[in-house]
């Protein structure tokens, strides 16, 4: 009986859980008329890619169409993830394996950086976009999204560096490799799945933010995919058959970025917790 109680709990959160995302695919299958109706139904009667059709042929704003909207938030999140991982590492690695000054207060600065609300953070970070010339332009967003998810990926790389045993390391430098090879051939793999799951709170970060992109982008030519959504509420009326055809498609590059890594991911949310 406990197990059923279990697992009957277990699939009413999936189940509450899944739904709003099932609503969001029904609604956009759906026509307009099936949208407003009295009697909304939770499965299209009359299925139609029309609202897809709409936003993917349109252009939202003169001149640019939600394709442009989505390679800039492709090019954004991808750049935000390599980068991110690598600085991530290669502190990480400093961090968990040498001693040096002040490291102790490293990493508790790492903690403290985390508590700071983002919206502190919009007005001294917009002078300081401003007084490098970076502003309405895309790399702005890689390097502020770079600031924010770095913290966190260097203090989880950490652990996984940590749990590797240095015997690994001296055995292949008394084999003749090199710190670079050491790195590459011996630590790198062994801290992948670490990565991994660094790399998805860095993707959907760089993917979902909102506030920055508003407020460092003024080109629309440059917008991301956030900023575009908004372009979808009116001031009198919201068309909710694009809207949520759009949240479809914004939503997709998550989920398959979670799936092409999610066997991974199991083990690096493990691998480490526990050091040795």
């Amino acid at each position: 009986m406990k197990k059923v109680a279990l697992n009957g709990a277990g699939l009413l959160v999936a189940l509450f859980a899944a739904f709003p995302v099932y609503w969001m695919i029904s609604t956009s299958l759906k026509p307009s008329n099936e949208i407003f109706s009295s009697t909304p139904q939770p499965v299209p009667t009359h299925p139609t890619l029309a609202h897809y059709r709409e936003i993917l042929t349109g252009n939202l704003i003169p001149g640019v169409s939600f394709l442009d909207f989505f390679l800039n938030s492709a090019l954004v999140a991808v750049s935000t993830v390599v980068l991110s991982g690598l600085v991530a590492l290669l502190a990480a690695t400093a961090v968990a394996r040498f001693r040096f000054k002040l490291r102790t207060s490293f990493l508790i600065m790492l903690l403290v950086v985390q508590m700071i609300p983002l919206e502190a953070l919009v007005i001294p970070l917009f002078l300081m976009i401003q007084r490098l010339g970076l502003y309405n332009t895309l790399p702005s967003l890689i390097l502020t999204y770079l600031g924010f998810s770095l913290p966190f990926a260097v203090w989880m790389l950490r652990g996984f560096v940590a749990a590797v045993p240095k015997e690994l390391e001296e055995a292949a430098a008394i084999d003749g490799a090199s710190r670079a090879q050491t790195f590459r051939r011996v630590l790198f793999p062994l801290v992948a799945p670490g990565l991994v799951a660094t790399s998805i709170f860095s993707f959907i970060t760089a993917w979902n933010e909102l506030i920055f992109a508003l407020t460092f982008i003024n080109d629309q030519g440059s917008y991301t995919l956030p900023v575009a959504m908004t372009f979808f509420f009116g001031r009198d009326d919201t068309n909710w058959g694009p809207v949520m055809a759009a949240s479809t498609l914004f939503t997709l590059p998550v989920i398959i970025f979670f799936l092409l890594v999610q066997r991974r991911m199991v083990s690096g949310l493990v691998a480490g917790a526990v050091k040795g």
